[in-house]
């Protein structure tokens, strides 16, 4: 991922990182009947990016899920983000990180309700696949949606192909 995120700041584009962002009672954990363990609370080292990940100085950060009754798997669905491509002039999205079959197809499926061309960077991706076979539905969904499912070294390609 970080080798497209360079490839994307080389060729001038904007980068947009969402993230989960849970209040510490939130409603997808356990203990309020949810399916998951506490992740990426607010305020916690559990909420931050991977120490890897490098996160460019002028990236945009979508904090999602911040509502402690409410669900938020896509990086549209409670945040500001659809309005913010739209002002930067973004017809076309590359889409990668967590989970295939979770975050990744929900944030793939509402950018092409709202008229996005959406990328899939297949090799970016992950599934958590609490049964198995998840992140395979997830891929067929998105394809069958309309997502273009594209490798990180075609990205990065297409992006020094825009700077000459």
């Amino acid at each position: 991922m970080n080798r497209v995120i360079d490839a994307c700041e080389r060729s001038g584009l904007p980068i947009y990182f969402t993230r989960d962002w849970h209040p510490p009672r939130h409603i997808s954990f356990k203990s309020r009947g949810g399916p998951w363990p506490p992740h990426c609370v607010q305020g916690t080292s559990g909420a931050e990016f991977h120490p890897k990940l490098r996160v460019p100085p002028d990236a945009v950060i979508i904090s999602k899920g911040d509502d402690a009754d409410a669900e938020a798997y896509s990086g549209f669905q409670g945040t500001d983000l659809e309005g913010r491509l739209r002002k930067a002039e973004v017809g076309e999205i590359f889409l990668g990180g967590l989970t295939t079959d979770y975050c990744v197809r929900l944030s793939t499926l509402d950018a092409i309700k709202a008229g996005f061309k959406v990328n899939v960077i297949e090799d970016c991706i992950r599934a958590v696949d609490v049964r198995q076979g998840d992140g395979a539905r997830a891929i067929a969904d998105m394809r069958q949606a309309g997502a273009r499912f594209v490798a990180s070294g075609e990205v990065i390609k297409m992006m020094a192909s825009t700077q000459q």
